[in-house]
């Protein structure tokens, strides 16, 4: 029995699975800026980055059901460096705001390269993922700014996220399917 020959993954694909990367390491880098916060007996913070942590595992796993629906090998990989020390809440926040500028030009890049191998399905793919962006960026920057504004004022940026709501929760009917299940 002859063995066929696999057709080399395209640009996007093997972007993809980067992303895939991407998302896991940074719902890590969540649950260690939320770890921080719980320690430090802000409860409103800890939740949000807890929430932002399971949002980013979904996205991984939304990749990695697209993969397997178009019929592409997904490996799950290990995370990268997670950084766990931190002098100031401003000092997580920016990370945080950081990391989701840093994944919007991944997803740019994403779907920039599905429309130049004129992947209409992977560029419909993505086109979730760019709006997502948006959001998640300008969740981030108005964390950001509340947090500077508090003066340092800790009980005022607990009291924001206890009132407000910042983002979608992760709860968009829109999403994509998550292998496993939304958590």
């Amino acid at each position: 029995m002859a063995l066929t020959k696999k057709q080399p993954r395209s640009k996007f694909y093997e972007l993809l699975q980067g992303q895939v990367h991407n998302e896991f390491n940074a719902s890590q880098q969540y649950i260690a800026l939320a770890v921080w916060f719980d320690n430090e007996d802000l409860p409103q913070l800890a939740k949000h980055f807890y929430k932002q942590a399971k949002e980013e595992r979904n996205h991984a796993m939304a990749i990695v059901q697209y993969m397997m629906d178009t019929d592409h090998h997904v490996e799950i990989p290990g995370t990268g460096e997670v950084r766990n020390d931190f002098s100031d809440v401003a000092e997580l926040v920016q990370l945080a705001l950081d990391q989701e500028k840093e994944v919007a030009a991944d997803i740019k890049t994403l779907a920039k390269a599905a429309r130049s191998e004129d992947d209409y399905q992977g560029e419909q793919f993505m086109q979730w993922f760019l709006k997502e962006q948006v959001e998640e960026v300008a969740q981030m920057e108005t964390l950001a700014k509340i947090v500077r504004r508090s003066n340092g004022n800790l009980f005022d940026v607990e009291a924001f996220l206890y009132r407000e709501s910042v983002g979608d929760g992760g709860e968009d009917a829109m999403m994509p399917p998550v292998a496993g299940g939304v958590i």
